[in-house]
C-alpha cells in the first residue's frame, strides 16, 4: 500500500519580507504597520515609536509609498509577491515527489501562520525553514524564525526544524550573481565601476553583533574575485537607510555623488540581498539613484536585476533544500 505524501516528503517553508495586499493607502499603511512594529525591525522602545509609527510616519508615507507601487504593480500584484511565487512553483516542480514545498511573507499573506497550519494539516513532521536572505540580518532572517516559533504556541506535538539561516557564500550563489553580472555586460556597454549596493542596517544593530555587514563584504569579495575585477573597478554600499541614527556606510547616493565628482561617467549596480525585485530595487535602486548620478554629472547608470526566477536561482534554491534535508 503506497505511502501518503507526509509519509514520502518533509516540508519547506521558503519566506520571502511580503508586501502590500493591494497599491492602495490603506493597504500599505496595514504592511507598513506590521512591518516597522517589529521589534526585530525597529528595536527603539515601544512607548517613543509606536506613537510616532501610527501618527506621523505611516499617515505621511502611506500615500506617498502606494502611489509608487502602482507605477510598478503587475497584475497579479506586486513584483516582490509575483516572482516569489514564480520562484516557489519553480522549485516545488524541480522537488515535486522529494519535498512538499510553501512559500510564506513575514508580513503579508500567506503568512508563516498560514503556511504551518497547510504544513501541519498535511501531517508532516519535518520542517526546513528557508528565508530568502542571502545575508543573515536580525532584521529580516530572525523575524522569520519569530513568527514560526509562534505560530506553533499551540501545538503539543512540534515538527522537527532545521532552518537555512544564511547562504551567503553557497557556490552557487556566487556564481549565479557572477553570471548574472556577465550576462548583462554582454548586452549592455560594461561601466566603469561595479556597485554592490546591500539594503543597510542601523549600525548599532551590527556594534550589538549582527554579522549581516560582515557577510555583505563577504560576497561582494567572492563575486569580484570570481569576475577577475581589480580593486578600483569595484565598490560596496548601502542603500535605503531611514531615520536620523547612523546607518553602515558608505551610503550608496553618497558614493554615487562622489563617483560622479570624480569623473566616473558610467557605473552598474546590483543589489544582491534582494533574492526577488520589488519596490526598493525597481523605484529606489534603478530610479532614484540613477537620476541622482545623472544630476550629479554622471552619463550611465544601469541597474541589474535580481536573480529572481532565473533558472540559476532556481537551481540554487533545490540545491539548498536537498544539502539541509539529508538524512530525513
Amino acid at each position: 500500500m503506497p505511502q501518503n505524501d507526509s509519509e514520502l516528503k518533509c516540508a519547506v517553508i521558503m519566506v520571502n519580507l511580503g508586501t502590500p495586499d493591494e497599491a492602495t493607502p490603506n493597504a500599505v499603511a496595514k504592511f507598513l504597520g506590521r512591518f516597522l512594529s517589529d521589534k526585530r525591525v525597529v528595536n527603539l522602545p515601544r512607548i517613543l515609536w509606536l506613537p510616532l509609527l501610527y501618527c506621523v510616519i505611516l499617515p505621511l508615507r502611506s500615500r506617498r509609498v502606494a502611489k509608487l507601487y502602482q507605477q510598478i504593480w503587475l497584475k497579479n500584484g506586486s513584483p516582490l509577491k509575483v516572482i516569489s511565487e514564480q520562484i516557489h512553483q519553480k522549485v516545488s516542480a524541480k522537488l515535486r515527489g522529494k519535498v512538499e514545498v510553501f512559500l510564506a511573507m513575514t508580513y503579508s499573506s500567506p503568512d508563516i501562520q498560514e503556511a504551518v497550519n497547510e504544513v501541519l494539516k498535511a501531517g508532516h513532521q519535518k520542517v526546513l525553514l528557508l528565508p530568502m536572505y542571502p545575508q543573515y540580518s536580525v532584521s529580516t532572517t530572525a523575524p522569520v524564525f519569530d513568527a514560526y516559533a509562534k505560530s506553533l504556541k499551540n501545538t503539543y506535538n512540534l515538527p522537527e526544524l532545521r532552518m537555512v539561516k544564511e547562504y551567503y557564500a553557497e557556490p552557487a550563489y556566487i556564481e549565479a550573481l557572477a553570471n548574472s553580472i556577465k550576462q548583462h555586460w554582454e548586452l549592455t556597454a560594461r561601466g566603469e565601476v561595479l556597485l554592490f549596493s546591500f539594503h543597510g542596517i542601523p549600525e548599532r544593530y551590527a556594534r550589538n553583533g549582527d554579522p549581516y555587514p560582515q557577510q555583505c563584504e563577504d560576497t561582494a569579495a567572492k563575486v569580484a574575485g570570481l569576475l577577475g575585477l581589480k580593486q578600483n573597478q569595484w565598490r560596496l554600499c548601502y542603500q535605503s537607510r531611514f531615520g536620523k541614527d547612523p546607518w553602515v556606510k558608505p551610503y550608496t547616493d553618497q558614493l554615487l555623488h562622489q563617483l560622479a565628482e570624480q569623473g566616473v561617467k558610467s557605473v552598474d549596480v546590483i543589489s544582491p540581498a534582494f533574492s526577488a525585485d520589488c519596490l526598493e530595487t525597481i523605484e529606489e535602486v534603478s530610479c532614484e539613484l540613477r537620476d541622482e548620478f545623472l544630476e550629479a554629472g554622471g552619463e550611465q547608470y544601469h541597474y541589474i536585476s535580481a536573480l529572481n526566477d532565473n533558472p540559476e536561482q532556481v537551481e540554487l534554491y533545490c540545491q539548498l533544500i536537498e544539502k539541509h534535508t539529508q538524512g530525513w
